[in-house]
């Protein structure tokens, strides 16, 4: 472990060391830190020996055919990621006295987001084209434990983390509702119990999947019994499989607003439905978010409730008494 005063060897590093450092250390492949940083293997490999050589201890291990941080690696891989947080969050703020809005935003959404999260980044991108942005989808333990390492500036979910120490902030509706087959039993019925839900089967999202915890928290409450039948690791898999008659799903209205051609799933008239859920844009307590990043989050708080409104109208827009069972069909342009 590097312990300040200990002795004076940093100082001999350089900025560029370190960044070679940080991009092996985080790719754990010297091949892929050299491809990212548009130069050759050998050149990272002399880098990456003078830097280890300052240090004086090793900052990977082999394992078989697999490299792995030391110990001594990680604690510098979090002095280098603080080194660099602090340069972008500088020339962030230059930018910003200067009256331009430029710099990098890092930005991690959990797969459900991915339907309008990109839209908002086009206005967004379109207001400050002076900013690059860092686009990362995945699932939600991902994203968590990326929150976790503080390795982004900020974070798109679907539900706050109630055992992490962070920030969040609601900026759009995501209401959850349950899809079926066209052919489905109940798909023309209306106000349908949630007894009667218990009969069937669900078709759900790996565990601790924010949807599927809002479904189990919306049986648990009602102390009836959440039958799954089959875990899928996709929303767009899920659908294909409501589709095909394997069962019944709970999903977010954002994963149909772009599949209005398929009329082969219906929207079901539960009671309860649509539960009545936020989109949260998280970070971590006490972080110091740049210039980019606040102006990301002002942004939404201004953009997010209209174009969410425009994004889910004819599936959520649906007056309660006719909302039932409703085909998700193919909106027709008007003639001009």
């Amino acid at each position: 472990m590097i312990l300040p005063g200990e002795n004076t060897m940093m100082k001999h590093a350089t900025l560029r060391q370190l960044k070679v450092f940080e991009a092996v250390a985080r790719n754990l492949s010297f091949t892929r830190a050299a491809k990212e940083l548009y130069t050759t293997q050998p050149t990272v490999s002399i880098q990456f020996r003078q830097l280890t050589d300052i240090v004086g201890q090793p900052l990977l291990e082999q394992v078989g055919k697999r490299i792995y941080l030391t110990e001594t690696g990680r604690e510098l891989l979090k002095v280098c990621r603080g080194i660099f947080e602090g340069l972008d969050r500088f020339e962030m703020l230059v930018s910003d006295m200067k009256g331009v809005k430029a710099g990098k935003l890092r930005l991690v959404v959990i797969t459900t987001a991915k339907y309008f999260v990109p839209r908002l980044l086009g206005i967004f991108c379109q207001r400050y084209p002076g900013i690059d942005v860092s686009l990362k989808v995945t699932n939600r333990e991902r994203v968590l434990q990326r929150m976790a390492d503080n390795m982004d500036d900020l974070y798109v979910l679907g539900q706050p983390p109630e055992h992490m120490d962070v920030e969040f902030e609601p900026f759009m509706e995501n209401p959850l509702v349950v899809l079926a087959d066209r052919n489905h039993p109940l798909a023309d019925k209306k106000n349908i119990p949630p007894k009667r839900l218990e009969e069937e089967q669900f078709l759900m999202r790996e565990q601790g999947s924010g949807t599927r915890l809002a479904t189990e928290q919306f049986f648990s409450e009602r102390g009836l019994k959440l039958k799954v039948k089959m875990e899928i690791g996709s929303n767009e898999a899920i659908k294909q499989a409501v589709a095909g008659g394997l069962g019944i799903a709970v999903l977010s209205a954002h994963t149909l607003a772009l599949e209005r051609s398929i009329d082969e799933l219906v929207i079901l008239d539960a009671q309860g439905f649509p539960i009545q859920r936020h989109w949260y844009l998280a970070y971590p307590k006490d972080k110091q978010l740049s210039v980019v990043a606040k102006a990301f989050l002002e942004f939404l708080h201004e953009e997010s409730k209209l174009h969410g409104e425009k994004y889910l109208q004819g599936i959520m827009g649906l007056p309660a008494e006719e909302r039932g069972a409703k085909k998700i069909r193919k909106q027709t342009k008007p003639n001009n």
